[in-house]
């Protein structure tokens, strides 16, 4: 079976993830790419390692009235730039949008594709969770799940690497310069993933996530992410690794391990690595979450997420080993 895709915002780090794992892909067939600076250029021109039949394929200027016969869309755009024009992309075109302006929007379906596969399959609209969610969200699941911690006493401190602030333009605040050697908060109690992420808390365990505290870091470093959590509970280190190891038991891309995770384990895959330590004691309960922000924390979730809507194997393409080192 050959499913036409389209990528829109190739350019970007997002849609150039997707556009590796969709030109490996078994059943997926690109046939439109789309952006707006990189409009008018051949996708060999962008990308110079691309299979030679995908090398001569021309990025058009993004109009989704204006689309090929495609049955699945790809939106790898900033966060406000793909709601107006996504909603006038034809019904029968499957969507799964890796930006950020579908995570609540009704008619949308969350991709936490770890966690609600059954919710995801058969649907045609994908909002992919932003990739710090997708490191806490998967780490904290089987905890929220069987009441092992409190849902309003949750502090996630988060490290990703530069390339989950995006691609950026000349005049980027992320550039080597000015990224190198240094560590940077930001979006201090006010990021945007929070509501993502207390909604999510919200659902699995039945209870208020008011408490939630949430602290990102760019640190110098290309790629992944590591996600540190605590929350308050009298679990044991044992008792959550195996509510863990439950919770995911027959999901192929959720790794448990007894020893702390590193970001470099994930590296080019769509692998999540989760661990945990726990001092019933003091009360004190410790998960660790770690993915490749542009793989399970961007492309990679999102064409699980396309696996599920179109009725294949959710480890379709993606089943190849992280890079190392």
């Amino acid at each position: 079976m050959r499913i036409r895709v389209g990528i829109v915002g190739i350019s970007g780090f997002g849609g150039g993830e997707a556009l590796r794992l969709v030109a490996g892909h078994p059943s997926f067939e690109l046939v439109y790419a789309a952006g707006e600076g990189s409009a008018g250029s051949r996708l060999a021109d962008r990308f110079p390692g691309l299979p030679a039949r995908l090398a001569g394929l021309v990025i058009e200027k993004w109009d989704p009235e204006a689309l090929p016969q495609l049955d699945l869309l790809f939106a790898s755009l900033p966060t406000g730039a793909s709601a107006e024009a996504l909603a006038r992309v034809p019904r029968a075109v499957k969507i799964v949008d890796i930006g950020g302006d579908h995570r609540a929007a009704e008619g949308w379906t969350y991709g936490l594709a770890d966690i609600w596969p059954e919710r995801i399959a058969g649907q045609s609209r994908i909002a992919n969770p932003g990739c710090f969610p997708a490191a806490a969200l998967t780490a904290l699941a089987p905890l929220l799940a069987d009441g092992l911690i409190e849902p309003g006493n949750i502090v996630i401190d988060a490290k990703t690497g530069i390339s989950g602030a995006g691609r950026g333009g000349a005049d980027s605040r992320f550039g080597y310069a000015e990224s190198n050697e240094t560590l940077v908060p930001y979006g201090l109690l006010q990021h945007v993933h929070m509501p993502e992420m207390a909604r999510a808390i919200e659902r699995l365990s039945g209870g208020s996530a008011a408490g939630l505290v949430f602290t990102p870091h760019l640190v110098p470093m290309t790629r992944g992410l590591l996600a540190t959590i605590y929350g308050r509970g009298r679990a044991t280190t044992a008792q959550c690794l195996e509510a863990a190891r439950r919770f995911y038991a027959g999901r192929a891309f959720i790794r448990v391990t007894d020893r702390p995770p590193q970001t470099k384990w994930a590296t080019g895959s769509n692998l999540a690595f989760v661990s945990y330590a726990a001092d019933p004691a003091r009360e004190v309960v410790i998960a660790l979450g770690v993915v490749d922000n542009l793989g399970k924390g961007a492309a990679g979730q999102a064409v699980q997420n396309a696996n599920l809507i179109c009725g294949l194997p959710d480890t379709a393409g993606l089943e190849g080993m992280p890079v190392w080192p």
